[in-house]
C-alpha cells in the first residue's frame, strides 16, 4: 500500500509517500480501504514532535472508508461497512488498522468524505458547546477562528442551542464564512487593536460566558479578558503555539473565571459517549443544522501541501487527503 510516512521530526518536509506492506487486522481491529483521511492540526503536532509519537510514524488521525477485513473479537462490524474513526493513527494511507472500539458506522445518507471530514471537529465542537460549557438560549460565547473547520461547526451548534456568537476571523472572506454559520458579530482581529475591549463593547461591558480558544498563545490574554464574571475560557488547541505558564490569580482577577485544557479522548473514554456524540453529529448533518464545508481536497501525494495550507492559515473549512 501507498501512505504517508515520518521517520524524523519536523515541518511538512518530514512527510513522505512511500509503499509498505499491506497490514493485516489483529484481534479487535478492522482493516478499512481509506477512502478519504482528515487533515488535522494534531497532525502537524505529531510531524514536528510537539505530540511525541514512536517513529517511523503514519500521521491521521482521522478518516473513513470501507472495511476490508475484521480480525478477532470484532462483532459489530463486518467486510463492507462503512466506518469513520477519530483518534486512531495511520490513516494517511490507502488501508488504514482502525480498532473497532473507535469506528462507528456511517449512517445511510452521510457521504464518506463528509464522515472523513465531520468526526474529529465535530465531536470537539459537541463537547465545547455541549458538555465542557453548555451552551444556554440567550448567552453570548466567542469563538476564535469562526471561519475554520472547529470554529464554524462549533458556531452552528452554539447558534443551533439559542446561544449568540461572536466570531474573530482575519479576513473580509472569513467574515462571510463565519456569518453564514450563525455568527450573529464578526471581529476581524487584524484591523482591531483591542479584541476583548470589542468584545465588552458587543456585550455593553459584560463580556462573554464562554470563550472558545483554539488559537492559543496570540489570543490568549483577550481570551481571557473577555470572560464574563465566572465565565469559561475553553482552550482546545494552539494553532499559533502553547500558551505560557499561568498564574492562578490571572483566573482570580478577570473576576473568579475558569480555565480548562481539554482534549476529545477524555470526552469519548467510554463506546456509549463515543456512539452518543458521533450520533448527534451524524443526525445534525443529516437534519441540515450542521454543514460541514470541505475547504480543500489532496491526493495522498500532497500531503506536505496539505500541512503547508494548514499551517498558514490560508484555508477555511476542513482538508481531506484522498488516497485513492
Amino acid at each position: 500500500m501507498r501512505a504517508i510516512q515520518i521517520t524524523e521530526t519536523g515541518g511538512p518536509e518530514v512527510l513522505r509517500l512511500v509503499e509498505l506492506p499491506d497490514p493485516s487486522p489483529g484481534p479487535g481491529q478492522l482493516l478499512v480501504e481509506v477512502a478519504a483521511a482528515g487533515v488535522n492540526y494534531i497532525d502537524t503536532y505529531h510531524c514536528s514532535g510537539a505530540y511525541p509519537v514512536p517513529l517511523p510514524f503514519i500521521p491521521g488521525s482521522e478518516g473513513a472508508g470501507t472495511v476490508a477485513a475484521v480480525g478477532r473479537d470484532v462483532s459489530d462490524f463486518a467486510v463492507g461497512d462503512q466506518v469513520a474513526w477519530a483518534g486512531s493513527p495511520g490513516s494517511y494511507a490507502e488501508l488504514a488498522l482502525v480498532p473497532a472500539a473507535q469506528a462507528v458506522p456511517v449512517p445511510p445518507g452521510v457521504n464518506i468524505e463528509i464522515a472523513a471530514g465531520c468526526l474529529l471537529q465535530g465531536m470537539t465542537a459537541h463537547y465545547l458547546a455541549v458538555s465542557v460549557h453548555a451552551v444556554q438560549p440567550g448567552e453570548t460565547v466567542l469563538v476564535h477562528a469562526a471561519a475554520g473547520g472547529t470554529g464554524s461547526l462549533l458556531t452552528q451548534l452554539a447558534t443551533t442551542r439559542g446561544g449568540r456568537v461572536i466570531g474573530t476571523v482575519s479576513t473580509p472572506d472569513k467574515e462571510r464564512l463565519a456569518r453564514q454559520a450563525g455568527a450573529a458579530e464578526v471581529i476581524r482581529y487584524t484591523e482591531v487593536d483591542d479584541v476583548a475591549g470589542e468584545v465588552r463593547r458587543l456585550t455593553r461591558g459584560d463580556g462573554v460566558a464562554a470563550v472558545y480558544d483554539g488559537v492559543g498563545a496570540s489570543t490568549f490574554d483577550a481570551s481571557l479578558s473577555s470572560l464574563r464574571r465566572r465565565g469559561m475560557l475553553a482552550l482546545f488547541g494552539a494553532a499559533s503555539g502553547p500558551v505560557p505558564p499561568v498564574d492562578p490569580q490571572r483566573l482570580n482577577s478577570a473576576g473568579s473565571v475558569f480555565l480548562t485544557r481539554p482534549k476529545l479522548a477524555d470526552y469519548v473514554p467510554t463506546r456509549d459517549e463515543l456512539t452518543w456524540r458521533a450520533g448527534e453529529v451524524f443526525d445534525a448533518i443529516l437534519d441540515g443544522s450542521l454543514r460541514i464545508n470541505i475547504g480543500g481536497r489532496y491526493p495522498l501525494a500532497d500531503a506536505r501541501r496539505a500541512h503547508q495550507d494548514l499551517q498558514s492559515r490560508r484555508t477555511t473549512g476542513k482538508l481531506l487527503l484522498l488516497p485513492r
